[in-house]
């Protein structure tokens, strides 16, 4: 069933839409429409916690969908002071659109559905950040941002200690976005959207979703192409690491593997300070490694994205993927243990690797001596961003362009400010310039010491391309920016994102031949 295609004006710019489950009463400013946390699933409370998700109780009078709604309950952070834009509750399988002024359904305008970063754990659909007025505004295009299960809610996998399947289900959060595209589909175009034009992007976390739904069976048809901005590829892993987690989960919470039944009564409190609990030991124990992350169920995801791409079983749909040059400076500047920066931190890392892998030949200090410079932690920094982002992201790249076309980017581009703070361009920078919410962020020093026109000029041509890329299948740029090439076996093409861009050839070729193809084995 889809939803009904003619929307119900109201007075006062309150434009109403029938979807599948009943009325929804947005706002119209005369630049974009909006509808704000609509229902796409049902509240994932009491025994609903850990299912996959499940439809709301249909309505019949107006939702008012004017304003945000709650968003996932998560741990805060000192370190990372993220506005999550609403408060936090347990009703938050919700959906926010928003489409050109104007639009009517039957306009088939290409749609956008974002997924938010966070580590698996933060963020949400409502971050300013997000917003979509300027992007639907500016491209044309409908835009839709999604609300999904995070920290153990969401990536908590208590079947691997024998619970019942269907009570805990796997890969919840990821269950969440499917449910959440299925939604799309449906209903789109009513919005005047077309279902058949879908393009899922993301960023980090959001990203790692993105490279993961690319190779779920469960996923097909549901969008037509994909964009994978700073993508933790391989942090995706099996069900023995996922049982370690959850023994550790109910640990905290003193609750036995017998009495899981328990887990149904505890507080949305009690369940958040766990997942930080053990979110906060996981790194530590374990340098590079997520508490919480998508795992191999041999259900929903049969394998590792790098090995679902390698063996060409990824959905054949365009793909745009690439990361930021300086990836790791963001977590040094958090000192956050997320990302190994320290050699002693890297050294573990790797002796980890090896020991999961016997016989796996890693890069040794002699190959990787001559690429990346420096000593101690600014040596560091390079080999832990393309070990976390750059290299993942290259060997998703290089098995998906056998199925569709790959353009792969790196994002350069640093303010006066940013280079002061010796971020320059790190992990998550270049969000403002895709969204085109400059100064967003509240207090944001980006342009405190200058360069906002230029700024504004890179996110212009950032949008065009993210926009022209979910238009036409291809990232077409403004008049006389270079032309952005498919990522090919022999010129390797990469767009390269700074006050100017420009098309090299092989950027990456040192770095590919000192990490060689023997590392992808553990993968």
């Amino acid at each position: 069933m889809t939803a009904e295609a003619t929307p119900r004006d109201t007075a006062g710019g309150r434009p109403v839409v029938e979807t599948t489950y009943g009325p929804v009463r947005g706002v119209d400013d005369g630049v974009v429409k909006a509808w704000k946390a609509v229902r796409y699933a049902a509240a994932p409370v009491g025994d609903l916690r850990w299912r996959a998700p499940q439809p709301p109780v249909a309505w019949s009078e107006p939702a008012d969908a004017g304003r945000v709604g709650p968003v996932c309950p998560q741990p805060t952070d000192p370190r990372i002071p993220i506005d999550l834009g609403a408060p936090q509750g347990d009703d938050f399988l919700s959906l926010n659109v928003w489409a050109p002024a104007g639009t009517q359904p039957g306009d088939a305008k290409p749609v956008m559905v974002w997924v938010h970063g966070g580590a698996y754990i933060l963020g949400s659909a409502s971050q300013p950040l997000y917003h979509g007025r300027t992007l639907a505004a500016g491209g044309d295009v409908v835009v839709v941002t999604v609300n999904y299960r995070l920290g153990a809610l969401g990536f908590l996998e208590l079947s691997t200690l024998g619970a019942d399947s269907e009570r805990f289900a796997t890969n919840v959060g990821l269950r969440d976005v499917l449910a959440a595209l299925g939604w799309v589909r449906e209903n789109i175009a009513a919005f005047g959207g077309d279902p058949g034009r879908v393009t899922l992007f993301g960023e980090s976390a959001g990203a790692g979703i993105v490279t993961t739904l690319l190779g779920t069976p469960a996923a097909a048809g549901l969008f037509s192409a994909a964009i994978a901005q700073s993508s933790p590829v391989t942090s995706t892993y099996d069900s023995g690491r996922a049982r370690g987690v959850a023994e550790r989960f109910l640990e905290v919470l003193e609750v036995g593997p017998q009495d899981l039944g328990r887990l149904a009564g505890l507080s949305t409190e009690a369940i958040v300070a766990a997942s930080r609990t053990v979110f906060d030991e996981v790194p530590v124990r374990t340098p590079g490694r997520l508490a919480f992350a998508p795992i191999v169920d041999g259900d929903l995801v049969p394998d590792y994205p790098v090995s679902m791409a390698r063996k060409g079983l990824t959905h054949p749909v365009p793909l745009i993927i690439g990361t930021n040059k300086n990836e790791a400076a963001l977590f040094r500047w958090m000192k956050s243990p997320l990302m190994p920066i320290k050699p002693e931190s890297i050294k573990a890392m790797f002796a980890e690797i090896a020991a999961e892998q016997p016989g796996l030949q890693l890069p040794d200090e002699t190959r990787l001596g001559g690429t990346y410079r420096g000593r101690g932690t600014v040596k560091g920094l390079g080999l832990a961003s393309d070990l976390g982002f750059r290299m993942p992201s290259i060997w998703f790249a290089d098995g998906h362009r056998a199925v569709a076309p790959v353009y792969l980017y790196r994002f350069d581009f640093a303010t006066a400010m940013l280079r002061l703070l010796r971020l320059h361009a790190a992990h998550a920078t270049e969000l403002p310039f895709v969204w085109g919410n400059l100064g967003a962020v509240r207090k944001d020093p980006m342009f405190a010491l200058g360069g906002r026109k230029v700024g504004e000029a890179v996110s212009q041509r950032m949008r065009a391309r993210w926009t022209g890329f979910a238009t036409h299948g291809e990232p077409r740029g403004l008049t006389g920016e270079p032309a952005w090439r498919p990522y090919g076996a022999d010129d390797r093409a990469t767009l390269v994102i700074d006050k100017q861009d420009s098309v090299v050839d092989d950027l990456d070729a040192d770095v590919r031949r000192a990490w060689g193809d023997d590392v992808l084995s553990f993968l």
